[in-house]
């Protein structure tokens, strides 16, 4: 098995550690790309802080790495981007970069279920690290240092009863693992699903980003899950009328638009101008479009439900 250990802003951990239970957060990158950008859903991505502490100090699972204008990524993420504010998350960003204005891309490495282990149960691998070694390393327990490293970790989470089972079964006591799917969080739903179509609303094709709002088809309350599948990227109208049930998505990707808005409201030409039309934009990734029950669900269950 490869797990990846990152090379973690001491200032991310610091503040991250200190608020428990978070479900998900963001690794951010001042650049728009990262090494480990092709990591398989469920990676295991240890922190390993910078100088003066070389240990690992914790870790998730890897989701999957967006590039995300700043603003984009705080409002998605907040304080799990590992800042109280947007000003002091700019300030790390500016900090390491030099620059970073609200539209500018940053790298984002999506982790869900992170861990973070007291410092007396640090790990130390100054051993394992060269002094050149600035944005991680990967190991792999075929080896004999990666399987003796990823021995103590597992010892470590076993121990401190700290980090979910993503990975089904333990590498050095069964051999290989079989990585879960790992469950998304609010944040990474709302990422996901902003790249996913092409930041442009599936409705109007309009790419204004401030407008766009990443819609569940079937709300969480209703046991929807975080997941692209179950995602529309809407403008902030399209996203109200739909969850009032005054707008839908047919199996065929076509909008429907229900009577009632020109019959409550007199009006509506700009939405029933594009009853029956196909959607503008859908995700390149068959993986990523809307599925078909979920569109059904919103169908019966919601479509002209006025609240």
């Amino acid at each position: 098995m490869r797990f990846w250990t990152g090379v973690t802003d001491n200032r991310w951990y610091d503040f991250l550690s200190r608020r428990p239970h978070l479900d998900e957060v963001n690794f951010w990158h001042p650049g728009g790309s990262a090494p480990f950008n092709t990591l398989p859903p469920g990676t295991p991505f240890l922190f390993k802080l910078k100088a003066p502490h070389h240990h690992l100090a914790g870790g998730a699972f890897f989701v999957k790495f967006e590039s995300l204008p700043l603003r984009l990524a705080w409002d998605a993420f907040g304080e799990k981007n590992g800042a109280a504010t947007f000003e002091e998350f700019a300030a790390l960003i500016m900090g390491a970069r030099g620059r970073a204005g609200p539209t500018a891309d940053i790298g984002c490495s999506i982790l869900s279920e992170p861990f973070f282990f007291p410092r007396d149960a640090w790990i130390p691998v100054a051993e394992q690290f060269s002094r050149n070694i600035v944005t991680g390393k990967s190991f792999d327990t075929a080896t004999e240092e990666g399987r003796a490293l990823w021995s103590e970790i597992d010892l470590t989470i076993a121990r401190l009863r700290v980090g979910p089972s993503v990975v089904a079964e333990n590498p050095v006591r069964f051999g290989e693992p079989a990585f879960v799917r790992p469950r998304l969080g609010q944040g990474a739903f709302r990422a996901l699903v902003t790249n996913a179509y092409g930041r442009r609303c599936a409705i109007t094709g309009e790419s204004t980003l401030p407008v766009l709002e990443a819609a569940h088809i079937k709300p969480v309350a209703e046991s929807g899950p975080n997941d692209t599948r179950n995602g529309l990227l809407l403008r902030s109208d399209f996203h109200r009328l739909f969850d009032l049930g005054l707008v839908t998505v047919d199996v065929s990707h076509r909008v429907v638009v229900s009577a009632r808005i020109k019959e409550q409201w007199f009006n509506g030409k700009a939405y029933n101008s594009l009853h029956g039309a196909a959607l503008k934009s859908l995700p390149e990734h068959p993986d990523d479009r809307p599925l078909p029950e979920y569109l059904r669900w919103h169908n019966e269950s919601i479509f002209e439900r006025v609240a």
